[in-house]
């Protein structure tokens, strides 16, 4: 079982992880150790997670999200299997806590008369100083 916070947690049947080698540093242990870590969690038939949760989710996992509805975490950072178990878990967690927060609803504002004028002033300022770019006449 993975706690995300104290109200939720994911069982087992949750979660699937697969290993298999991974590239980058470590030698020949390369070549003999299964290290790298990918971290298969069935998202959408989650019984665990709100549906406003599964759907700001969805965004933030954006290419992890599979077209079944589960979320796939590769990680082989490190040359510990274990390692990159704990870091892919994570992982996880963090996207299922940011998911969890609500957005503040944006609340409409109108611009004061100062700004509008500050802006109109500025327009007038720049229109005078491009007027001033035209060509010069020669007068002797």
């Amino acid at each position: 079982m993975l706690r995300i916070n104290d109200d939720i947690t994911l069982a087992d049947w949750e979660l699937t992880e697969s290993f298999s080698r991974s590239s980058g540093p470590g030698g020949q242990n390369v070549n003999k150790v299964s290290t790298a870590v990918e971290l298969r969690f069935e998202a959408e038939r989650s019984p665990n997670l709100p549906a406003h949760a599964k759907a700001r989710l969805k965004r933030i996992a954006g290419r992890k999200w599979t077209t079944d509805g589960a979320i796939v975490i590769r990680v082989e950072d490190t040359r510990s299997q274990a390692r990159n178990r704990e870091i892919a878990q994570e992982r996880l967690a963090e996207m299922i806590r940011q998911s969890l927060i609500r957005p503040k609803r944006r609340i409409k504002t109108r611009p004061t008369l100062a700004s509008k004028r500050r802006r109109v002033d500025t327009k007038v300022r720049r229109g005078q100083v491009k007027a001033l770019r035209g060509k010069v006449d020669k007068e002797d």
